[in-house]
């Protein structure tokens, strides 16, 4: 068989891990790689599943979530080269988290009779447990502990809003995070007025931003949801001004401002329809 493929018999699981491991011996490729070289990839393997889910590409969605799984086992198999861990031990800690956390599926425990409550009671385990995990490390703990630098900025700003208002830090209403928009944006446009450079601007531009996310937060809108939608839309739209153009043996480079307006305009008053 073709570079150690594994025998065609085996469990899936089990025929994804001699694989790996085939890879690791005998691809130049894969021998090279690092548990830094490959982390982009886990992240947009992660992406690519979310983006079919949005497509609702039932096949794709089972190609990304093998290929995401793929993620996982090289990852698993570096370190268990490394003398770290192994998949099982992976696999393993997985269940004991989840029985860990769902004590009312699995312990027989009383009182969780809601997606609300459970959520609760979920947020309430983790942080005992972040608590405890300061405790061993020897520094105090905070409510912001544990919140992955690595994750998207739109993502982790809503989550650092969220834990932060669990302490009672937040805005009472809605009213207040808009006012507090408006107000960032005020000092945006005071800097490009005045020319400020590029830190400046930056820094600004950085606290609207924060502030939207904070917005969407207080209106229960997913944030990189609600820009995914919008670079939907744009794609969509634009698309429309090159397709248009090129039926007229034209490009978007050689047309005006105002044409591309005005087919613009077009798209919007006919967008395509939502895939089924």
């Amino acid at each position: 068989m073709a570079c150690g493929a594994p025998e065609p018999e085996r469990g899936a699981l089990a025929r994804l891990l001699a694989v790996m491991a085939a890879l690791r011996r005998r691809c130049p490729w894969d021998r090279e790689q690092t548990f830094r070289s490959i982390a982009p990839f886990a992240v947009e393997e992660a992406y690519e599943v979310a983006d079919a889910i949005e497509r609702q590409d039932w096949p794709g969605l089972k190609e990304e979530l093998g290929d995401l799984l793929f993620q996982v086992v090289f990852h698993a198999h570096m370190a268990a080269e490394a003398g770290l861990f192994a998949f099982d031990d992976v696999a393993r800690a997985a269940v004991d988290k989840m029985v860990a956390r769902h004590p009312h599926v699995f312990a027989g425990q009383a009182g969780i009779d809601s997606a609300r409550r459970q959520s609760e009671a979920w947020e309430a385990r983790k942080a005992s447990q972040r608590r405890a995990a300061a405790e061993r490390e020897g520094r105090l703990p905070s409510a912001l502990d544990g919140i992955a630098a690595g994750l998207a900025p739109l993502t982790r700003a809503a989550k650092l809003q969220r834990r932060a208002a669990a302490t009672g830090f937040d805005w009472p209403d809605t009213a207040g995070v808009v006012a507090d928009s408006e107000r960032e944006f005020g000092e945006l446009k005071r800097e490009i007025a005045t020319g400020g450079g590029l830190d400046r601007l930056e820094d600004e531009l950085g606290d609207l931003l924060f502030s939207a996310v904070n917005l969407a937060r207080h209106l229960d809108v997913d944030p990189e949801a609600a820009l995914a939608r919008t670079n939907r839309k744009f794609e969509a739209r634009f698309r429309h001004i090159e397709t248009r153009l090129a039926a007229q043996g034209r490009s978007a480079e050689g047309a005006s401002l105002e044409e591309m307006e005005r087919l613009w305009n077009e798209a919007k008053l006919n967008p395509p329809a939502p895939s089924s």
